[in-house]
């Protein structure tokens, strides 16, 4: 089942005598540098990031700060164009709402991104056999998308083992979600203590420049878990 649980699984080291490994995706947000601080406590850590036809392509390069500071074993980068098939106002030309959205499923949802990025990942982790992929979405301060919820992830660790040599040989692929109960300010207090700096993360929608623009639901809800925090965002706004 997919570990929800704000602590990695510990995994034996006695038969090896090696750290574990982990696959992390790496945004280069908040999430994102939390977990791989989490995951860093347990496993060698194998980042893995997408340029993915986003627009906020500003992020890559806070991913490869951050696993660099971080000091991952490696840093992945894959290319994809989902703008082709487009369908958010990630990938295309729609606007990213501001000061608030709808109920339900917002415009700024990439159909299907979670599946193909962790498709992905599971595919590295077969290569480098390692048994854990390490998530950062969160299901409690998020922004209304399906495929950051349990039951997903669940759903696609069952589909992981049944579909790969490494499941059907015993090698338990575990995706881990340790951030999926947690509010944002609660993630922050956490990373805080882990000395993530937020300094070198990205988590816009629609960023001017280097700028994030504060107004989009990425950037309120990243205010707001500050706020709740006690805390400054480290980072510089538009307004």
């Amino acid at each position: 089942m997919a570990n929800g649980n704000k602590q990695p699984p510990k995994e034996s080291t006695a038969k090896s005598g090696k750290t574990p490994k982990a696959v992390v995706l790496l945004s280069g947000g908040l999430d994102s540098a939390t977990t791989l601080a989490m995951a860093g406590m347990t496993h060698d850590c194998y980042a893995l990031s997408f340029d993915y036809g986003q627009r906020q392509k500003i992020e890559l390069k806070h991913a490869k700060k951050i696993a660099e500071v971080m000091g991952v074993k490696e840093h992945l980068i894959l290319r994809l164009d989902l703008a082709l098939i487009g369908g958010s106002a990630l990938t295309s030309d729609m606007a990213v709402p501001k000061d608030g959205v709808k109920a339900g499923i917002p415009i700024t949802y990439v159909p299907a991104r979670n599946t193909i990025l962790l498709a992905h990942a599971l595919a590295w982790a077969e290569v480098l056999e390692a048994h854990s992929i390490f998530i950062g979405v969160n299901a409690v301060d998020y922004s209304g998308y399906p495929d950051c919820r349990q039951p997903f992830l669940r759903a696609f660790e069952k589909m992981a083992n049944l579909g790969t040599k490494a499941g059907m040989e015993g090698g338990k692929i575990n995706i881990v979600a340790p951030l999926i109960t947690m509010s944002k300010a609660e993630i922050i207090m956490l990373g805080t203590g882990l000395g993530v700096d937020y300094g070198l993360t990205h988590s816009c929608y629609d960023p001017v420049g280097e700028l994030a623009c504060g107004r989009c639901d990425a950037c309120r809800l990243r205010l707001k878990g500050f706020d709740e925090a006690g805390l400054k965002d480290p980072i510089r706004y538009q307004s």
